[in-house]
């Protein structure tokens, strides 16, 4: 288990905000009481509500996330929601999705730690459960998320002594405009974010946000794979504290 991380009077951060389960998680951050929402996208959105703060972003563009940075006062969650699911499988499809789904996460969360670790703060990661198990028709979204997952583990044991949770949301397919196309059943981006949350706010490492996820959770939870993890984050050393 993580530590609780409660939303009221927080600030947090929701890249990919301008659509889909980024807006979403806007709009269900501002019902449950944050401070400030910083909505992250790379065209700026537009929200009647004085507490969210467009940010353009592209998360891909190392300027644009150094700006960012420069942008946000304080934060308290991070959410790297900001990904892509194209068609193709071959090294430049999967390059790309390399690109935004790990690299550009990677960049992020890295450029607002300090602020995150200054906070005592917390980052979540959207995955997929396409990380465990691949969809084949999406060759390369699969690649990219499995690689995900590994940082958020890692992330999760390294910046376990700095104060920073990390949390893995670990969605089945949500009702979007990146799978709309696929003959499977879907959960509403509302559905998913209000769960998102409720994980965050119940100290859950691994988040299982839909009924098609969450028929997974148990076995993950209690699993070798899972006790691995744990395993290998022992390996870890303690940073020194600075006096």
């Amino acid at each position: 288990m993580s530590a609780s991380t409660t939303v009221a009077g927080k600030s947090v951060l929701v890249t990919g905000a301008n659509r889909g389960l980024g807006r979403a998680l806007v709009e269900e951050a501002l019902r449950r009481g944050a401070k400030r929402v910083y909505a992250a996208s790379r065209r700026p959105l537009e929200h009647a509500d004085a507490r969210v703060t467009p940010v353009i972003l592209d998360v891909t563009n190392e300027s644009q996330i150094r700006k960012a940075v420069d942008g946000v006062q304080s934060l308290d969650i991070l959410i790297n929601n900001a990904g892509i699911s194209l068609p193709g499988d071959d090294r430049g499809a999967v390059d790309q999705h390399l690109a935004v789904n790990l690299f550009g996460t990677w960049s992020v969360t890295d450029a607002f730690l300090p602020s995150l670790t200054r906070t005592g703060g917390a980052i979540v990661n959207v995955v997929s459960i396409g990380a465990f198990a691949a969809v084949p028709v999406l060759p390369a979204y699969s690649i990219s998320k499995a690689a995900a997952f590994s940082l958020t583990q890692s992330l999760r044991a390294l910046l376990a002594g700095q104060g920073v949770s990390v949390h893995a949301v670990m969605p089945g397919p949500i009702d979007t405009d990146m799978v709309r196309d696929l003959p499977v059943p879907k959960t509403s981006p509302e559905y998913v974010a209000r769960a998102i949350f409720d994980g965050m706010e119940s100290g859950d490492e691994d988040i299982f946000p839909d009924p098609m996820s969450e028929m997974m959770a148990e076995s993950w939870r209690t699993g070798a794979a899972k006790e691995l993890e744990r395993q290998n984050a022992a390996l870890v050393r303690p940073q020194p504290v600075a006096v």
